[in-house]
């Protein structure tokens, strides 16, 4: 045999051993803790969710795990460690609305390709915005809101947590849908544009639960319509946007657990069959139905189908409103 067919079969030999040891690791995984990198801070909506879903998993499974906030830049800075990290699965981010639609479509500069550099792994939970007024608003329903901004001569004022968010998002989708316009006014956090809402400054908000459930139940508020596709359970008395007038409409703020690209699709699948057990579990369910949120799930073909049409439904809201926002 020559140097050559000797040379030939020592490399496929040497090819042939990492592939097992590759599968080994695999096979294995996790045989140490997983880092869960949290864009955002402790105590947030984000993290509280994220903490709860871990909880489940690790009581059922005995898998250890690390969450790491990684606040800054919108949740781009902590998906830009997740995208740049070793696709071993002992790295993963918790990806939202925001950094992986809204972000990418607004921001000229992006730290990482939302498309590219991430897997999606399994959707968590979604949480609608709650289109609110003064609770002595001349609007009782969203019909009345809908006449007056279309015949109004002075554009109604819309408040909101800053531009760019679901809030601001979902009053530019529901503008485009009513074909009429309003008067944006950004905040720095929702705290200060219910503030101006309850005084007068502005007539309206997109606003998520967790802002505007306490006074919408001391009357300080008024409910007009939400933005998820159905009703939600903490307020079934009040008609989705999609119900009472424009069937299809959705703007939610959705939790998505995701990987670096390249991750072994076995890794994948384990964490997503884990990940729907713990979202079928009732005290996760109910604990998330008390933050006005309701679980989501899904195999991964249905976890990247939902994320790539999100993807284009946000990028044609941005495009349509003309946002830009600074990386």
């Amino acid at each position: 045999m020559s140097k050559k067919c000797i040379f030939t079969l020592f490399v496929q030999l040497l090819c042939g051993l990492d592939s097992i040891r590759a599968q080994a690791q695999t096979f294995n995984w996790p045989d140490k803790p997983i880092r869960i990198i949290v864009p955002y801070t402790p105590g947030g909506g984000t993290d509280a969710v994220t903490r709860q879903l871990v909880e489940r998993i690790s009581a059922e499974q005995k898998w250890s795990f690390i969450i790491d906030n990684k606040p800054g830049g919108g949740g781009n800075i902590g998906l830009e460690i997740t995208a740049k990290a070793k696709a071993d699965g002992y790295t993963l981010g918790m990806g939202q609305t925001s950094n992986l639609a809204i972000n990418p479509a607004a921001m000229s500069k992006m730290p990482f390709d939302a498309q590219k550099d991430l897997t999606p792994i399994a959707l968590i939970a979604e949480q609608p915005t709650i289109l609110v007024v003064k609770a002595d608003s001349p609007f009782k329903n969203l019909t009345d809101l809908l006449k007056a901004a279309k015949n109004n001569a002075t554009e109604l004022k819309l408040a909101s947590a800053g531009t760019g968010t679901v809030g601001h998002l979902a009053g530019e989708l529901l503008s485009k849908r009513a074909d009429f316009h309003f008067l944006h006014i950004p905040y720095k956090g929702a705290a200060p544009a219910i503030t101006d809402l309850l005084g007068g400054q502005t007539e309206l908000m997109f606003a998520t639960p967790q802002a505007v459930l306490g006074m919408i139940r001391s009357e300080k508020l008024r409910a007009l319509a939400v933005t998820s596709s159905q009703r939600m359970g903490v307020l079934p008395e009040i008609a989705s946007i999609a119900e009472s007038a424009y069937p299809k409409f959705q703007a939610v703020d959705w939790k998505v657990l995701v990987a670096p690209s390249s991750t072994p699709l076995d890794i994948l699948q384990k964490l997503n069959s884990s990940i729907e057990r713990a979202l079928a579990q009732t005290p996760f369910i109910e604990q998330l139905k008390l933050e006005g949120s309701a679980p989501m799930g899904g195999n991964l073909a249905k976890v990247q189908t939902f994320v790539r049409e999100e993807q284009t439904q946000w990028r044609q809201i941005v495009k349509d409103a003309n946002i830009r926002l600074e990386p």
